[in-house]
Formats: C-alpha cells, sequence, structure tokens
C-alpha cells in the first residue's frame, strides 16, 4: 500500500545524528587529501575510487565503440583497416566488461554492503584496498598494450585458439590480455572472500539471513561465482601464457593438444560471469523498484531462491556457445535443455518486480525510469537469448550479429542501464546532494532510445546474414541501411553519458544552493538510509538491533487499528542516535598499493625481459613483508577506549585478525 507519491522529508531534513559529540575516534590521521585516497582503507572511499575509475574506462570502452560504429556506418569504411579493427573491438569488450561493468558493480558492493548489513566496514579492509589497486594496475597494464605492446589483443574477448596463437597474433597484445587479465583476477578474487566474509560474519544483531536485503543478497551470489569461476579462467590464461611466452603446446593440435580445451575453459567462466554482471543489478532493481512503488517487495523469499538458482544453473549453460563446434548431439541436446530451464528463475524475477508495481503509487523518478527501463531491456535480451537452446536457430545465429544484439541488451541494456540507474538513487547518499531529476530524465531517454536504435537493427543485420568481427562490407549485401541507424544510436548512448557528466558537474555546482535533501530523500527501506549523507566515517554510532526486513522502513511506519500504514516516527527520530567516542577503526596504509605496483612490473618482464620481473618481485614481496610487519593501528594515535564485540562487531574480529 503506498503512503505518499513522494516523501515527506524531501529538502526539509536535517542530516541525522548531527549533534553527533566532538571527537569521535575512526581511523587515525584520516582526511581527504590525495595521500589519505593513496592509503585509505575506508570501503566507502574505496567504493568512490572503484565508481570514479569504472566510469573512465566507461568514456574509453565508449570511444573504442564509437571507431567500430564509424567504421561500419557506410559500405567499405575507411575509419580502420582490417587489423586496428580487430584490435579495437578485442578492446572494446574486454574494457565494457572487466574495466566497466564489474567493477561499477564493485563500487556499489563496497559501499553499501556494510552499511547494509549494520557493518561498520568490510571483514578485512586493508585486503579491500589491495583489490582495488590490484584492479586498477591490471586496468593499465592491459591498456599499455597500445603504448608498448604494438597494439590491442587482436583475437576477440573470448580469444578462441588457434586465433591468440603467435601465428596468428604475433604482437604482444594476446600477452598483454593473458596477464593482463591475471592481475584483473586477482583483483577480483580477493574481494570476493572479503566480501563473503563480509555478509557470513559481519551482519548486525538479529539480521537473519532472511532480512537481509536482496542487494547484499545478490552481491553474495556474485562473490560465489567469482570465487569458483575465477581460478577456471585463470587455468586457461596460464595455458595460455606459458603457449606464448614459454612454447608449451596447450592447444596446439599437431602435439596431440585440443583447441576446443579453450573454448571449454572460457566459457565455463565466460557464462557465469553473464550472471557476474547482472545479479548486481537484480539486487539494484529489488531496491528501487520497492522504494518507487512504495510497496515492499511482492515475494521476497522467491527472489532471493531465484537469485541462488540462477547462480547455480549459471554452470550448467556454458555449451550452448559451441553448438557449431562438434560437441556431438547428446551434450547439445542436453544444453538446450539447460539453457531452457535457467529461464525459469529469471523469469520468476520479472514476474516480482511486476507484481511489486502492480497497484503501487508510482513515482517515476530517474531512478525508477532507469530500472524499469533496464527490465524492459533485459527481457528483451532474455528472450532472444532462450532462442540459442534450440540447437538448429543457435547454429544459423552464431558468429552472426544477432548474438551482438542480444549480448548487449543484457549486458548493456540491463548492465549499463540498471548500474546508471543506481547512480542517480545512491548519489544523496554517497555525496550528500542529489543529482538533476531534469537532466536525469534527459539522460535515461537519449540513453534508451540510442540503445535501441544501436542494438535493436542487430538482430535484423545478423537475420540477414551479416558476420560478427567483420571490419567491411560491400553495399550489395544490403546491410548499409541498418549499420547507419546503429551508428546514429551509438553517437546517441555517447550524447546521453555526456549529459550525465554535465549534471555531475552541475549537481555539484548547485549543491549549496539548494535545500538538504537529508539522509533519506526517497524514503526508502533499508539501512544505509538512517546514516547521514554523506555516511561518516564510522558508518553507525551504535551498531543497530534488526528486528525484520526493511528495518529502516518499518522503523518511520507502522499500521494503525484498521490495518492502514500511517508515520509513526520521522527520519530524525527514526534514526538510532548513540556516542560513538569509542568507535576504533583500523589505521589506513599505503603498503597494498606498493603490492599492487610490483605486479605490472612482474607481466612485463614475463612479456620482455625476465630482468624486469625481478623489481616487480621484490617490489610485491617486499611490501606483503612490511604489511605483515605494520601494527593494525597507527601507534601514535591515542583511540581513548575500547568497544565490546556487541557494539562493533566488523572490527574486533576478522579485521583484528587480519591486521595484527
Amino acid at each position: 500500500m503506498a503512503i505518499v507519491e513522494k516523501p515527506l522529508s524531501i529538502g526539509t531534513s536535517e542530516p541525522v545524528l548531527a549533534d553527533r559529540p566532538l571527537g569521535v575516534l575512526t581511523r587515525p590521521k584520516g582526511g581527504n587529501g590525495w595521500r589519505d585516497w593513496l592509503s585509505t582503507v575506508d570501503h566507502k572511499k574505496i567504493g568512490i575510487m572503484y565508481g570514479v575509475a569504472a566510469m573512465f574506462f566507461f568514456v574509453v570502452g565508449g570511444s573504442e565503440a564509437l571507431l567500430i560504429r564509424s567504421q561500419l556506418a557506410v559500405p567499405n569504411g575507411q575509419v580502420l583497416s582490417a587489423d586496428p579493427y580487430n584490435q579495437v573491438y578485442t578492446m572494446h569488450g574486454l574494457t565494457m566488461v572487466f574495466l566497466f561493468v564489474m567493477p561499477l558493480a564493485a563500487a556499489f558492493a563496497n559501499y553499501l554492503i556494510p552499511l547494509q548489513i549494520g557493518a561498520r566496514d568490510v571483514a578485512f579492509p586493508r585486503l579491500n584496498a589491495l583489490s582495488f589497486w590490484i584492479w586498477i594496475s591490471g586496468a593499465i597494464f592491459l591498456n599499455s598494450t597500445w603504448l608498448v605492446g604494438g597494439g590491442g589483443a587482436d583475437c576477440g574477448w573470448f580469444c578462441y585458439s588457434p586465433n591468440s596463437g603467435v601465428v596468428f597474433s604475433p604482437s604482444h597484445g594476446v600477452d598483454f590480455y593473458a596477464i593482463g587479465l591475471l592481475i584483473l583476477g586477482i583483483a577480483s578474487l580477493v574481494s570476493a572472500v572479503n566480501l563473503i566474509t563480509t555478509v557470513i560474519n559481519m551482519r548486525a544483531p538479529g539480521m537473519s539471513w532472511f532480512r537481509v536485503p536482496v542487494f547484499t543478497w545478490m552481491m553474495l551470489v556474485t562473490q560465489f561465482l567469482l570465487l569458483f569461476a575465477l581460478p577456471v579462467i585463470t587455468v586457461a590464461l596460464f595455458f595460455l601464457m606459458f603457449d606464448r611466452l614459454f612454447g608449451s603446446q596447450f592447444f596446439n593440435p599437431d602435439t596431440g593438444a585440443d583447441p576446443l580445451l579453450w573454448q571449454h575453459l572460457f566459457w565455463i567462466f565466460g557464462h557465469p560471469e553473464v550472471y557476474i554482471v547482472v545479479l548486481p543489478v537484480f539486487g539494484i532493481f529489488s531496491e528501487i523498484i520497492p522504494t518507487f512503488s512504495r510497496k515492499p517487495l511482492f515475494g521476497y523469499s522467491f527472489v532471493v531462491f531465484s537469485g541462488i538458482a540462477i547462480g547455480f544453473m549459471g554452470w550448467g549453460v556454458w555449451a550452448h556457445h559451441m553448438f557449431v563446434s562438434g560437441i556431438g548431439p547428446v551434450s547439445v541436446a542436453a544444453f538446450s535443455l539447460s539453457t531452457m530451464f535457467i529461464a525459469v528463475p529469471t523469469g520468476v524475477k520479472i514476474l516480482n518486480w511486476i507484481a511489486t508495481m502492480w497497484g503501487g503509487k508510482i513515482w517515476f523518478a530517474t531512478p525508477m525510469l532507469f530500472s524499469v527501463g533496464a527490465v524492459t531491456m533485459f527481457t528483451i535480451g532474455g528472450v532472444s537469448g532462450v532462442t540459442h537452446s534450440l540447437a538448429p536457430v543457435d547454429t544459423q545465429q552464431t558468429d552472426t550479429y544477432y548474438i551482438v544484439a542480444h549480448f548487449h541488451y543484457v549486458m548493456f541494456g540491463a548492465g549499463a542501464l540498471g548500474l546508471l540507474g543506481a547512480c542517480y538513487f545512491w548519489w544523496p547518499k554517497i555525496f550528500g546532494h542529489m543529482l538533476n531529476e531534469r537532466l536525469g530524465k534527459v539522460h535515461f531517454w537519449l540513453a534508451t532510445i540510442g540503445m535501441n536504435l544501436t542494438f535493436g537493427p542487430m538482430h535484423i543485420l545478423g537475420l540477414q546474414g551479416m558476420s560478427r568481427r567483420i571490419d567491411t562490407y560491400s553495399s550489395g549485401f544490403g546491410f548499409a541501411l541498418w549499420n547507419a541507424v546503429a551508428t546514429i544510436g551509438a553517437f546517441t548512448i555517447a550524447t546521453s553519458l555526456l549529459v550525465f557528466f554535465y549534471n555531475i558537474w552541475k549537481s555539484k555546482k548547485d549543491a549549496p544552493n539548494l535545500p538538504d535533501p537529508g539522509p533519506d530523500p526517497w524514503d526508502a527501506r533499508s539501512l544505509e538510509w538512517m546514516l547521514p549523507s554523506p555516511t561518516p566515517e564510522h558508518n553507525f554510532d551504535e551498531v543497530p538491533e534488526i528486528n525484520g526486513l526493511d528495518e529502516w522502513w518499518h522503523r518511520k511506519y507502522g499500521y494503525d487499528d484498521d490495518g492502514n500504514v500511517v508515520r509513526i516516527a520521522t527520519v530524525e527520530e527514526a534514526a538510532q542516535k548513540g556516542d560513538a567516542t569509542n568507535v576504533h577503526l583500523p589505521s589506513p596504509s599505503f603498503w597494498p598499493l606498493v603490492v599492487a605496483i610490483g605486479m605490472p612490473l612482474i607481466g612485463y618482464g614475463l612479456i620482455f625481459n625476465l630482468w624486469l620481473a625481478v623489481p616487480g618481485g621484490l617490489a610485491t614481496a617486499g611490501a606483503l613483508f612490511a604489511w605483515a610487519l605494520e601494527p593494525a593501528d597507527d601507534p601514535d594515535a591515542h583511540h581513548g577506549g575500547s568497544h565490546d564485540d556487541h557494539e562493533a562487531p566488523a572490527l574486533t574480529g576478522a579485521d583484528t585478525n587480519e591486521e595484527s
């Protein structure tokens, strides 16, 4: 049942806990100078850095996409020749998957998971910083191939053998691909272990598993997918690296090896990777849609269990990418059935979101527009994906632009649009001011129209027979019209991104002259909205006691004798106030950054000269040794007391063990 069309508190609330006592004890020597950002172990700052870096690589990957579309805009395009075109589309895929969508989801996971479960930090704060800096070092290493590797990898983001061998890819681009993804994998693996430990061990008192917000649930499933998928692709990348750099023969059929081994290893990782991208946005939809429908999420347990089911079933569908590779009719039949079945839990989620909106008093603010639009785009991508469960259809669609259309409706239509909606939703929580709603809606419509103009026609091009990974086509093939439309769509998406960046700049500039949005501008439901905006470094003055699902909403609303929803407390009254003078957090450290710096040096040494790996190995090993000897807290800082385990469970157990 809806209460109000717009929240009662917007533009009027004072920040919660404004009367917090002076002298709050947080991390020693904390601040906002550049040195503090380089050494921070605060999960919120790390989340912000993930987000900023991911948006930078969104621009990089988007620029590569514009080059691709400019080349294909007209027949016989002359923007790029064949080899640079292959490099650009390969690096575009790698950038958008590994350097934009995944890290932007990680940004929200890092910032929000401790807040949603009532913790003051993640389980291992310095490991959290390490995962970010390793990811940055891997991203820089991967893109440095343009400068020192003779160009980018040219074998597609999947890098099939034998195309990835030195015969067909003689430059160092594929070497940078293999080692760069290995470095990025280390970052994701460290982060997965950290976030899994955080959710399992750091939940506030009373937060049972079925009181955990859906976003945190979906991120937990995602981390388990990463935990088990990354070792598979790591094995494949090691094989590829040794084949290219040391003369091994893991994928050479002339020596009795099987090049299909790479395909199996890649897609055992690659299809769970799709759910690594979309499960976080499923969690985002499940936070935004109930908030703006003024209703609780319909079928909470069904949404949670369907997410878990997707995680399990995602391991059983990889070979539908290989129906034309000769795996045999029995395997084709088995993977056809599994591909059909995985649509069931996905459909359950869509029905739950629709049922949540049904009968609600919907407020179409920008986050809601992005969420509804992304769900719609995902539904289209899901329907086109289910067609691949039919082997005869898949055989004709494989390696055509129909696959490109399906893939982008899922990865961009659901993934990117959903994450952009999350930016608008949580922006006031992270930065303390709203993004402009009018510009946000312009951004949404440009992005949605541009996305459909770009990828919708690719269904038609694929059915007409246009192959993937071709750098040009003749005018007589009949591909010109829809390629021109797709190119217009791509530049429309680029325009929408410019609107987004302008919105960020303008909103920051105008914020001092606008009303304070307060801690809860959307009248939301989960715990992060009870905290001041921006969130203080120690998060909660006192770790809250959880009494039910949607704890924050129930602190604001109750039921009268007739069963009608009534407000029982203002935002300020509902928020828990406490004494934060004894909050004690781990000190910053530069060693995670130093550890990460050594890894690209090892990579350059493996590619160019093993002696170059020596300083990298020494830097990494030395930094790890210094990290182990570094005290958990600054010995010169006074912390003024202790706190019991019940007050701050996020800092007295796992974190102390890791830092000491």
